[in-house]
């Protein structure tokens, strides 16, 4: 199995100036891909090491192909001794634990009146407080061995929920309830529900009263990541999970080098949990592109060809690609591209698959070829750099060099090749020669 190296790296604050030893992820939902035993879970795992406090902060679940329902990931309602009793899963115990970090940092959560929503549950504070709040890794192992879409249909509605809101350094987040107050209060003796989900010693009192009441939500400091293999024994994603989640060709991402194995010349950065749901001028006011026009526009060149067709995106493609700028703050004109070049990669390739009829645009022209030569225009230059190129190349937003100790942060600036032009071609070639193409590997 491939090895992960990540290097050693602070935690992210909102508005912090640097950005180059970690990467703030602005989705809190990974698909990882790629074949068999290129270090997926490992990834995962290596991660979650970082937080030095391993075994609280990572969660591993293997999904089971007999999977069909969100009840086998977040728990369900037994009545078999007559009375109604929860029946709890790893899963539902570790995002209660990621709650019960959340209240250790010494973040406070209370219940507020949100216009047009109602009363409930809030977690607020500082950015100061915020960096010391860890990142939870829920790795779901051979992802796609059932249909996701069913068993994960629960989670995937109320991450769209989430809400950040941030007035200079002081923020809010809140999200709808994966476990319903309802639910809890058919339940016959919630003090054992308490116990089991880790909520049973005092200080938790006011925490486990306001549950019962509004549900209990998504942590803000969850990250699910999961590991998929694309074979005849997997099932494929529908776009509604592709939308949902920022998927990572990890061969490309990540790649294997033999060559390097026992002396590694780059390393991967911590990726931290996203800050921001809604993307704001005054988030961009720091980056590049100061007014996201430029953002705008690059999008709408690539929505254009794929207009009137299955493929075409939405707002939330335009908000998520935003928040990527804010999450990376790009400094010139390069980093933005780099972060252009792997939001398709991430959000926009992994939507298009089909045979020729598919793939033909309402004028009747070939969509891959189309997209290519938009692409061409967008990302120059760093799309014409070859590996020979370093002055055009793109920075590597999700790895770095691997230096002496003292070194700039410019010189652990590892650079690459346009990662989308590669994709797009072998997805071309892979028509021609079997007159079907996806993403996937």
């Amino acid at each position: 199995m491939a090895i992960n190296r990540l290097a050693a790296s602070p935690k992210n604050v909102k508005n912090e100036p640097n950005h180059n030893r970690y990467n703030v992820i602005n989705k809190p939902f990974l698909i990882l891909a790629g074949i068999s035993g290129t270090g997926k879970t490992r990834f995962v795992r290596e991660q979650a090491k970082t937080s030095g406090q391993f075994p609280e902060t990572y969660c591993l679940t293997s999904v089971r192909p007999d999977w069909h329902e969100p009840s086998d990931l977040l728990g369900y309602i037994s009545r078999l001794n007559g009375s109604a009793e929860y029946i709890t899963t790893d899963v539902l115990q570790f995002i209660a634990k990621a709650w019960r970090g959340i209240v250790k940092s010494g973040l406070s959560i209370e219940v507020q009146d949100i216009e047009e929503q109602g009363e409930r549950l809030v977690v607020k504070g500082d950015s100061s407080t915020l960096k010391h709040v860890l990142p939870y890794w829920l790795c779901l192992d051979e992802m796609n061995l059932a249909p996701v879409e069913q068993y994960f249909a629960d989670y995937l509605s109320v991450l769209e929920t989430r809400e950040w809101n941030w007035t200079g350094d002081n923020f809010t987040y809140s999200s709808d309830a994966l476990l319903k107050c309802t639910t809890i209060n058919e339940v016959a003796d919630k003090s054992k529900l308490r116990c089991e989900l880790g909520f049973e010693a005092s200080e938790y009192d006011e925490l486990w009263l306001s549950i019962c009441q509004y549900g209990l939500a998504i942590p803000f400091n969850l990250i699910v990541a999961g590991t998929v293999n694309m074979d005849e024994t997997t099932h494929g994603f529908s776009r509604k999970v592709i939308d949902r989640a920022l998927s990572f060709d990890f061969g490309a991402f990540f790649p294997n080098d033999y060559q390097t194995f026992f002396s590694p010349t780059s390393c991967n950065k911590r990726l931290n949990y996203p800050i921001w749901s809604q993307a704001s001028e005054t988030d961009l006011a720091n980056t590049f592109d100061t007014d996201g026009s430029q953002t705008v526009a690059f999008l709408m060149a690539v929505n254009e060809v794929l207009k009137n067709t299955s493929f075409e995106l939405a707002f939330r493609a335009l908000n998520e690609l935003l928040l990527a700028v804010v999450s990376n703050q790009p400094k010139n004109d390069l980093a933005l591209k780099a972060v252009w070049d792997d939001f398709l990669m991430c959000k926009v390739l992994p939507r298009i698959e089909g045979d020729n009829d598919k793939l033909t645009t309402t004028d009747g022209k070939e969509l891959l070829a189309e997209l290519n030569t938009v692409l061409a225009a967008q990302l120059r230059p760093i799309w014409q750099a070859d590996k020979n190129d370093s002055a055009n190349q793109r920075p590597d937003l999700y790895r770095e060099k691997v230096v002496a100790e003292g070194a700039l942060e410019d010189e652990k600036i590892l650079c690459i090749p346009c990662r989308s032009k590669d994709k797009l071609a072998w997805m071309q070639q892979r028509l021609v020669s079997a007159t079907f193409t996806s993403f996937w590997p």
